[in-house]
């Protein structure tokens, strides 16, 4: 069990964590034919729009409402109603996800009145969902912002129900934040070798893979999971929940729905990876593939060649709790030391992971705990760069954003062949450290030796030896 440890920091020093209503935002853009609207000032949606575009490197498609001074003090509903209608009107799209921000938080805004008055007056839009998110973004993190957007997609979209299997060849797979669109394809082929097909919600994997389309714009997304196929959720055979976070928004579907469901903390590492292929095939009825079984071989054999690199490292690690406690189970069932572990924001599951604290703060509080314990490698977003220049320290980069690494966001860590090669990128960052010991030269070594090279035949002064070589 882990101490929670409150940093007690009147502000953020070195800031780790990303806002709720960016976390929102990423899960509407999982989804086929969105468009996540922010309401909240143009600064607020440009400030998003950096980090996606600079971590994805693609066209990001995100709205806002654009308050102004008047509108914040004055009251601004009619923002919301008028940014709707224009976008119901002009880009069509099936899912507009409605997040809040800071200001319009402040301000006290309450968006299902203003949706209702939307409805209201413009009947004529019926068919566009509209999905309300209340992310205050000075609480919570990127992952309680993108749980709170899923748990409200899920009673906007997934109708109650009592038609359990009735395609019994279908799951669920409710996709947690700290998963990359590499990720989820791996996730995707891994339930379809047992004859499965996956609805993943949200399905990051289709719509920010970075495929390029035919079409030069467009203002809503390209790829991610249809409206329908969230409709018809409550007729899977069983749902596949990873991650933590998601798990109020796994009880609010299996309430709806009745469908039963599987509950992972993490696809990192071979005791995670065992669980996820015997789920699936329990839910199959089906043997494990042989491809499958291949992949398990083959990570147990690269446990086996990097366990003297990554046995006993010591690691220093920051991230949001679903990471945070997927990478904690990970280094420590193979025998590193976490001798730092900083999350941004607190979260129940922080307090089963197997090491003696974990600390709510940021990139500082990681810093200081990093240098006492003489760490030997970081492991955190592209924000941890100059902390780890400072102390001297390799970084592999995990999470969001990755703004100074190219390919960041397709990297796969899940499943058997994503552990692997974890593995060998943590074992290689551990041999990168690694220095011979200077050779040992004696005081009669002579120093126009190495003038003469070493293997000359040549005469030494008769002052250092009388000998002639």
């Amino acid at each position: 069990m882990a101490e929670i440890i409150v940093s007690k920091k009147a502000l953020a020093v070195n800031p780790l964590k990303v806002s709720q209503p960016i976390g929102a935002s990423l899960a509407f853009l999982g989804l086929a034919r969105s468009l996540p609207l922010m309401h909240g000032s143009q600064g607020c949606t440009a400030f998003g729009k950096v980090f996606f575009v600079r971590h994805f490197r693609e066209p990001i498609p995100l709205q806002t409402t654009a308050m102004d001074q008047v509108s914040t003090i004055m009251g601004a509903d009619e923002n919301i109603i008028e940014a709707l209608r224009t976008l119901s009107d002009k880009s069509k799209p099936d899912i507009i996800g409605l997040v809040t921000t800071g200001l319009s938080e402040t301000q006290g805004t309450d968006i299902r009145r203003a949706l209702r008055d939307f409805r209201t007056a413009h009947p004529e839009f019926a068919h566009v969902a509209v999905v309300p998110v209340n992310t205050p973004d000075y609480v919570g993190c990127l992952e309680s912002g993108y749980a709170l957007a899923i748990e409200s997609l899920i009673e906007t979209l997934v109708p109650e129900s009592n038609c359990v299997g009735k395609r019994p060849k279908q799951v669920n797979v409710l996709a947690s934040a700290m998963l990359t669109p590499g990720d989820i394809e791996a996730i995707k082929e891994w339930v379809e070798a047992f004859g499965l097909r996956p609805i993943v919600v949200p399905d990051i994997g289709d719509s920010l893979d970075g495929h390029l389309v035919e079409a030069e714009t467009s203002s809503l997304t390209l790829g991610g999971t249809p409206r329908s196929e969230i409709e018809i959720m409550g007729e899977s055979t069983a749902s596949l929940v990873v991650g933590p976070s998601l798990n109020k928004a796994a009880d609010i579907l299996k309430k709806r729905t009745g469908v039963p469901d599987y509950r992972f903390a993490g696809l990192l590492g071979l005791d995670d990876c065992d669980a996820f292929t015997q789920a699936l095939a329990e839910i199959s009825g089906k043997p494990v593939p042989a491809k499958v079984e291949r992949h398990r071989a083959q990570l147990q054999d690269a446990m086996v060649d990097c366990h003297f690199m990554v046995g006993f490292a010591r690691v220093a690690l920051a991230a949001d709790p679903d990471l945070l406690g997927m990478q904690v189970r990970f280094l420590t069932g193979m025998g590193a030391e976490v001798v730092s572990a900083v999350s941004p924001h607190k979260h129940e599951s922080l307090a089963s992971l197997p090491i003696e604290k974990v600390v709510i703060g940021d990139l500082e509080d990681m810093e200081k705990q990093a240098r006492a314990a003489d760490a030997q490698f970081i492991i955190a977003n592209s924000h941890a760069a100059e902390t780890a220049h400072r102390l001297g320290l390799p970084l592999l980069r995990a999470g969001f954003p990755q703004y100074d690494h190219v390919g960041g966001y397709a990297r796969t860590w899940v499943g058997y062949r994503g552990t692997r090669q974890a593995l060998f990128d943590l074992a290689n960052l551990m041999l990168g450290q690694h220095h011979e010991l200077e050779p040992y030269r004696s005081i009669y070594w002579a120093a126009d030796r190495d003038e003469l090279g070493a293997g000359k035949q040549h005469v030494l002064s008769s002052s250092a030896t009388g000998l002639v070589h």
